[in-house]
């Protein structure tokens, strides 16, 4: 069975408000006193107000579900020992009256150093997941055969409507957000594994980033596991939509690996074509209509999600979570994203109301 894991980014909010507190440092202290020699990975983010958790290698979904709520719960916990909340938004709903805090450390200094006015903006917070590839030139065709679906992908995790204390207009503020650095937004075709060496290294000789982690696409080869890591999405309210995602994104890698073994031509979306479709998936989240990646054309965004389920129910039929992650794609179609849940919290019951929904996920 195909291996898996995922990444979560949360932000450090006040204990009874909506600003970010720069405390991952005593977060990070109680936390990984908290988890012990259990699995898992606790690590700082850029900002001072951004924590990161990693579940290990897993094979069953169940073993997703229980890692990442056991790490959700015990970074709550953390947080509360350290005075804040931990928020699962993909954006920062305020920015705080002080100057944002840059985590120390070579790394997030030289950013900071480089582009100061995009670090200051840079509250954002995403699901990383990472699906077992050993073959990289089968990484690059997964690459390659993922990039129809980053629109839908995009708009299915929205979960960051709001961003210094208005309502930017977009469901996912985060995808735009992102999409200002360098090497962001969809990842362009590749001919091979070779190709993709080469290309990527060639950003780094030509000092246009300072190494390969500055590599932002939506969807890249990892460096540090035998994976392609999916980073379309936004960091998920609740431990459901995040179990959804894992399950969905596996069962889709696995299907494109499946077509590129069995030499089902390549759907070549033109770069600009992708790049506009992910745009208005970002903007418009579920509400209204989304590229197809079947035709290239417009289509209402219930259809596109029920076209990318029904894509991938052979595998997920495979691994034994297809009734899990249909019924949580029912429930994200009848219920919304998390970004018009922010919006509806924000809307009936003020700034109290938005914090509890953003800090329900990650509560001890």
């Amino acid at each position: 069975m195909t291996t898996f894991g995922v990444e979560e980014e949360y932000l450090l909010i006040e204990a009874d408000g909506l600003s970010p507190v720069p405390r991952n440092d005593r977060v990070l202290a109680e936390a990984r006193a908290l988890l012990g020699d259990r699995p898992g990975d606790l690590s700082p983010e850029l900002l001072r107000s951004q924590i990161e958790i990693g579940t290990p290698v897993c094979r069953e979904l169940d073993e997703v579900a229980e890692h990442l709520g056991r790490l959700r719960r015990l970074v709550g916990e953390a947080a509360a020992a350290a005075g804040c909340r931990v928020a699962t938004t993909g954006a920062g709903p305020r920015q705080g009256p002080g100057p944002v805090l840059v985590t120390e450390g070579t790394p997030y200094e030289d950013l900071s150093a480089d582009t100061p006015p995009l670090i200051h903006e840079h509250m954002i917070n995403g699901m990383h997941v990472h699906v077992g590839i050993d073959d990289r030139d089968l990484g690059v065709e997964v690459l390659n055969r993922l990039r129809p679906w980053l629109p839908v992908l995009t708009a299915m995790a929205a979960n960051s409507p709001l961003w210094d204390g208005r309502d930017t207009g977009f469901a996912s503020w985060r995808t735009i957000a992102y999409g200002r650095w360098p090497v962001g937004g969809p990842q362009p075709l590749f001919a091979d594994a070779r190709d993709y060496r080469a290309r990527t290294a060639e950003l780094i000789e030509s000092g246009m980033i300072r190494g390969r982690g500055q590599l932002y696409w939506q969807a890249r080869l990892s460096d540090r596991y035998p994976t392609v890591e999916v980073r379309a999405m936004d960091v998920q309210l609740g431990l459901d939509e995040a179990v959804m995602f894992a399950g969905l994104l596996r069962a889709l890698v696995t299907t494109l690996v499946r077509q590129a073994r069995q030499g089902h031509a390549l759907v070549r979306v033109p770069q600009e074509l992708v790049s506009a479709a992910v745009w208005r998936g970002a903007r418009d989240g579920l509400e209204k209509t989304l590229l197809h990646p079947m035709g290239l054309r417009p289509a209402p965004a219930a259809d596109v999600v029920t076209a990318l389920l029904e894509h991938v129910a052979p595998a997920l039929e495979d691994t034994g979570d297809l009734d899990r992650v249909a019924g949580s794609v029912t429930r994200l179609l009848s219920q919304g994203t998390g970004a018009s849940k922010q919006r509806v919290a924000l809307a009936e019951g003020g700034p109290s109301a938005l914090a509890g929904l953003l800090t329900a996920g990650t509560r001890p």
